[in-house]
């Protein structure tokens, strides 16, 4: 893979190249280490998933069952015997 170069934006902000990401794996979430090495010279790592244990585990696992609906449909659906 040859070099590639990329610019930083007004927020700090980098993109990474499409054939680093799909070389290393990275997808949307991918948490990178980054090491200053020396004057002008850093080190990206790809750091380890952290894996997150009890309740906070089941944090958007309902959605695979069941559709998301806005609150104000559920109250209005609620609200259909009452008159």
């Amino acid at each position: 893979m040859k070099t590639q170069i990329t610019t930083l934006g007004e927020r700090g902000q980098v993109s990474v190249p499409a054939e680093v990401r799909a070389r290393m794996g990275l997808e949307p979430g991918a948490r990178l280490e980054w090491e200053v090495v020396s004057d002008g010279e850093c080190r990206v790592r790809v750091s380890a998933p952290v894996r997150v244990a009890g309740a906070q585990a089941m944090r958007g696992y309902a959605r695979r069952f069941r559709p998301v609906r806005r609150t104000r449909d559920w109250m209005a659906e609620l609200r259909e015997g009452d008159a």
